[in-house]
Order: structure tokens, then sequence, then C-alpha cells
């Protein structure tokens, strides 16, 4: 009876095993075929934006990433590695043809195909205790799509930021680097952009690094209003074949007709892009002889134009304390030098607004820049650009001369007068400015409204790369001082928005709170903390191993 009992009590525990068996089995097939992940950071770092998502389902096919992000570098640069490859995992998981591995560029002597492909390293200069190291890092990624390849830059060298600081914008640009990657990788149908000509706007040389960077995501075409004198009205059919219309810095002034046609592009829903300028003021003109030039007003005749739409664009020259330098010679003969001189007629600005246009980017360099007044009307309008707080206006005519450099800024002469408009985005229902005007030509059907954005941004250097030797530089990029502003990624994020493709700049707003170790205080508390975190367990083992020591003599004694 016990016996029948006792085998009666293992037949019961085998099927117990045997169904908890098939049940982690069903878990398992469940499981496999439910994807989920959970991200359990107040930031959501490591959670996939929606427009990311969207980006990489368009990829059907292998991708593979190289990441040059893997050595013996400083610990900021791990951190910038380590959250590479998290970000990397979490698309390979939403999509498994986002391959990806990190290569060494030292190891694998890779550092001249680097250099040569337009990704050269970043310097740091680490201090340790009584040591100073000078090592270079390559925060580089290449994206291959099938015969298609994107290089991915994974460092952000923001002007006015610690190591710290662009360690961390790094980290918070990396799932736009590789969103906008994918996308330029498999976009397909691409929006069309009107680049105006026929009004002496810049030679194609002078914004080729900003129309190459356009064409990865849009078709573009020069587009001359005159190029139908008799028939404005084919031109504006034209123009409104294209979505968008960048203007950049025009210095022959628009006609009535020409205006029109503009006019009824924006009533017809086209969007524009304006880089416009009030005063004829140029650097070239500086470094002759005498150092000096005159500048002086220029009329384009917009004045109408922009004001039926609530701006007035004054001819001005904004003096900016907070300003991008110039290389100017110090001295004399063999003791000659060339320095990097602050020039207050740069303004540098730091865009401040929080506004999907601006967050997130780098200083972006005016020249000659000029001052934007806003008026009153139905019209949205957001200022995304100002001057800083130690700015003025100067009033032209007005003799320009280097020799101003040799005179300190007396702040007090700026107090009151600064945080000047230079770009300011008009949204919303345009009234046509030839509302119960006279037209200077008739069309079949003309509108008075329309809905439509504009993008007003009073300096036209804003656009223009540098040229050396009949080629273009990077747009942002000073030959003379070697240092990179944010001019390319504010004027395509300007793009974007204009166009309504919020997805990579909403992913570039996103933000992540890292913490970062204060170095200075790292260095002076690094015994005491050594000392706490290694002395301090070993001394409390030991007092434990000598009191279970104790207590075990004493009970065994007895």
């Amino acid at each position: 009876m016990k016996k029948e009992t006792h085998t009666k009590k293992e037949i019961h525990v085998s099927v117990k095993i045997l169904l908890v068996l098939i049940g982690l089995i069903i878990l398992n097939v469940i499981a496999g075929s439910v994807f989920t992940r959970f991200d359990l950071t107040q930031d959501k770092r490591y959670t996939l934006s929606e427009a990311s998502k969207e980006t990489i389902s368009n990829v059907n096919s292998p991708i593979t990433i190289d990441v040059f992000l893997k050595g013996d570098f400083p610990s900021d640069y791990k951190r910038l590695a380590t959250e590479t490859e998290q970000l990397l995992a979490e698309f390979s998981a939403y999509n498994s043809n986002v391959n990806y591995n990190f290569v060494d560029p030292i190891k694998e002597n890779a550092e001249s195909f680097l250099n040569e492909n337009g990704m050269p390293p970043t310097f740091i200069t680490e201090e340790a205790t009584n040591k100073i190291s000078r090592e270079s890092v390559y925060p580089w990624a290449i994206a291959n799509y099938g015969t298609k390849t994107v290089k991915i830059q994974l460092y952000k060298n923001n002007l006015a930021s610690s190591s710290s600081e662009k360690i961390a914008s790094s980290v918070q640009h990396l799932e736009y680097a590789f969103a906008d990657a994918f996308t330029k990788l498999t976009l397909l149908e691409k929006q069309t952009i009107a680049i105006l000509r026929g009004n002496g706007e810049l030679e194609d040389v002078y914004i080729a690094s900003f129309l190459q960077t356009l064409k990865d995501y849009y078709k573009i075409a020069p587009f001359d209003l005159s190029a139908f004198p008799d028939n404005p009205e084919k031109s504006l059919e034209n123009l409104n074949r294209f979505d968008l219309m960048i203007v950049p810095k025009p210095t022959e002034a628009f006609s009535d007709e020409e205006k029109y046609v503009l006019d009824q592009y924006t009533m017809n829903g086209g969007k524009s892009l304006w880089l416009v300028e009030t005063v004829q003021a140029e650097m070239d003109s500086l470094y002759s002889e005498n150092g000096a030039s005159l500048a002086f007003p220029r009329d384009l005749r917009l004045n109408d134009f922009f004001f039926s739409y609530g701006l007035r664009i004054n001819p001005k020259l904004v003096n900016d304390v907070q300003c991008a330098p110039i290389m100017m010679a110090v001295g004399e003969g063999n003791d000659t030098q060339f320095l990097p001189i602050q020039w207050r007629y740069n303004p540098l600005v730091k865009p401040a607004l929080k506004h999907p246009i601006t967050n997130n980017t780098n200083l972006v360099k005016f020249e000659f820049a000029n001052q934007i007044d806003t008026l009153k009307n139905n019209l949205k309008k957001t200022i995304l650009l100002k001057s800083s707080a130690a700015s003025k206006l100067e009033g032209v005519p007005k003799p320009i001369s280097l020799s101003v450099i040799e005179n300190e800024p007396t702040l007090e002469t700026y107090e009151g007068k600064g945080n000047q408009n230079l770009a300011v985005l008009v949204e919303g229902t345009f009234t046509s400015m030839y509302k119960n005007r006279v037209k200077p030509f008739q069309l079949s059907m003309d509108k008075l409204q329309g809905e439509s954005k504009m993008l007003v941004i009073a300096d036209g250097d804003v656009i223009k790369n540098q040229v050396t030797r009949g080629r273009p530089q990077d747009l942002g990029f000073d030959i003379a001082t070697k240092r990179e502003y944010g001019n390319k990624e504010f004027l395509l994020n300007s793009v974007n928005y204009l166009l309504d493709n919020n997805g990579l700049i909403n992913i570039r707003s996103k933000e992540l709170k890292l913490a970062f170790l204060d170095t200075e205080k790292v260095l002076e508390e690094k015994s005491y903390w050594q000392l706490l975190n290694i002395g301090l367990p070993l001394v409390i083992l030991a007092i434990f191993g000598f009191v279970f020591t104790y207590i075990r003599k004493r009970k065994f004694a007895k």
C-alpha cells in the first residue's frame, strides 16, 4: 500500500515537472514571437523615436555600419563609443538588416583611408597627475547600403563647450546622425527646391557646400524670375512647381513684376528662405591697401514686400562683442604674426530658443548682419536668432576700417541696445501685398490669401562657404582660424522645417541628461575615493573575520 502511494507521488511529481517544462517551452515560443524592450531611463535614452523607426523600416536589405571608435582612449570617448553601440543595438533590434561592427583604425591601419576621405581625427589633450598626453581619436562611422555609402560624424565640436559638454552634445546627436544617414541611403521621392537667380545672387561656387548637402534630400534647380520677360505668368507657373524657394543674397533690385510673382508663389503655398542684406559691406573690400571701406544702404525694392508680411529689414549694421575672429597680421618684418582678432561686425549667435530649427545647433556665424523689426499682423512670428545683449546698431553710410580692432569695446555703450533680431520665421495665412492695389500684370487666376511659411535671415553670408584655390570649403568652416560654426545645420534644419520634414529635426531636439565627472575634483580627491572604495571594504572584511573567529573560538572552547 505504501509502495503504491509512493509510486503515485512520483508520478504526480513527474507530471508537475513535465507541465512546467511544457509551460516554459510555450512561454519561450510566445516570447520569441512577441518583440518588446523596456527602457527604464528617465529620459528614455534607449527608446528610438517614431521618426527613427519609420526611417529604418525602409531598410529592406543589409546595411553595414563600420564604427571607428575602438581602442584605448579617454573615458569620455569610451562613453561615446558605448552609447553608439547601445543605439546601434536598438536599431538592429528593430530591423535585423542593420549590421554593425567596431573597428580600431590604428590597428587596422585605416588612418590614411579616413583622412583621405574627409574623416579627420579629433585630437585630445588629457592631463593626469603631472603628465600631459595627446591622442588622436576617429569619431566617425561609414554606412554602406547597396552601392551607396554615407559618412557619419559622431563628434560635435561645439565652440562654446567644454570637453564633457561636447561629448554630451555628441551623444544627444547620435540618433539624429544615424537616422539622417539611413534617410540619405533609402530616400527615393524628393521634394523640389528652386535656387533663385537673376538678381545678383551668390554664384554657385559660394553656395556649393549647402547645395551639395541639399542634394542628399531634395531635387534642386536654378530658377530665373526674368526668364520670360514678356510672359511673367509663365514664370509663376514654373515657380509653382517647386516646394521651396531659396534666395541667396540678392544684390540687384526686384521689379514689380518679379515681386508679384513672388507674392503669388507665397499665396499658392510656396515656402521661401530669404538671405537678404540691406547694407553693402564686404570683407574683401577691407583687405585693401588702406584697410578701409564704405558701408552704404542697398535698395532691393523689397521693403513693401516684407512689410506686408509684418517684417522690416533695417539698413543698419549689428556691432556685437560676442563675435567671430578674423586673421590679422600683427607686428612688422620678421616679427609679423597672423593672429585671430575679434571682429565685432561678425556676430556669433548662440541659439537660445527651444525650437526644432535651433535645438542643439552650434553657434551661427554672421558677417555684416542687419536688423529685423517685426510688425503686428495676423501672422505668427518666431525670432530664431538674436545678437547678444552686448550688441548695438550702427547706421549707414559709415566708413568701416580694420583699425577699429585696436580699440577695446566700451561695454557701457552697449547697455540696453542688444538682442537684435537676425532671423525671423513667419507662419500662417499670408495676405497678398497687392490686395487693393494695381497689379503689375494680369493673372488668369490670382489669390489674395494663402497658407505658407517664410524664413527671413538678415545676412546673405550665412549661406556663403569659403573658397580656396577655386574649391569650395565646407559651409561653416573658417579656413584661417580652423573653427567650425553651425551655419549648415541651422540652414538644413530651416529647410526641413519649411518643407514639413520634421522627423529628423525632432530627433535632433531629443534631450538626454548625461552626468559627467568634474575632472578637477577627481584629481583633487582621487586618493580619498580610492581609499574609501578599496581600503574601507578590506577593513570591514578584516573586522568581520576577527569577530567571527573570536566568536567561534569562544563557542567551541566550551
